[in-house]
């Protein structure tokens, strides 16, 4: 009887010990972090384009339902700006807010409806993403950036226009 309750004893030690193990890292697939990379700009002149890079950082964290704020910061920039959010499979895509909503795409959000409905109305097997889309867009619009969760990855792409000058800004950035 003794063997048996040793034996017992072991099991259940190893067990406990296994129930505790870790071998993989903890995941986190939250948005909010910093990410580190680079910021890489294309500057459309008289020479051709004229690349140039930095290191950068952006500080994401979330400001309400479906909406971040995003602190952008270089050497030569820094900047905040706020951001919708959506979810999409193992992706978040990101979309404009408020006035530059406006004035990207013409029309204030939710005001975009094409069904009448509004965002309560998701459809099955539709994810957020796709019921934005279908909602506030026409085909074609353009969209800026969003959140790899498998890599724990953030891409943005800014647009600038610098007097008559237009160019377009890329960070590529991973989590900390």
């Amino acid at each position: 009887m003794k063997r048996i309750n040793i034996l017992f004893a072991i099991a259940l030690i190893a067990g406990f010990m296994a129930c505790n193990k870790n071998d993989e890292a903890p995941t986190d697939d939250s948005i909010e972090g910093t990410y580190t990379g680079t910021l890489t700009a294309s500057l459309k002149s008289a020479q051709g384009i004229l690349p140039g890079s930095s290191n950068a950082t952006m500080v994401v964290t979330k400001s309400g339902e479906e909406l971040i704020q995003v602190h952008c910061f270089t050497d030569e920039i820094d900047t905040t700006f706020m951001l919708n959010y959506y979810e999409h499979n193992d992706s978040v895509m990101v979309c404009l807010n408020g006035e530059a909503f406006t004035e990207m795409y013409g029309h204030m959000m939710g005001q975009g409806h094409m069904g009448g409905g509004m965002m309560g109305d998701i459809g099955p097997n539709q994810s957020e993403w796709q019921h934005h889309m279908s909602d506030e867009h026409q085909p074609g619009d353009e969209h800026f950036g969003g959140f790899d969760r498998m890599n724990h990855s953030f891409g943005y792409k800014f647009d600038m226009v610098d007097g008559t000058s237009h160019y377009s800004m890329y960070f590529e950035g991973t989590k900390n």
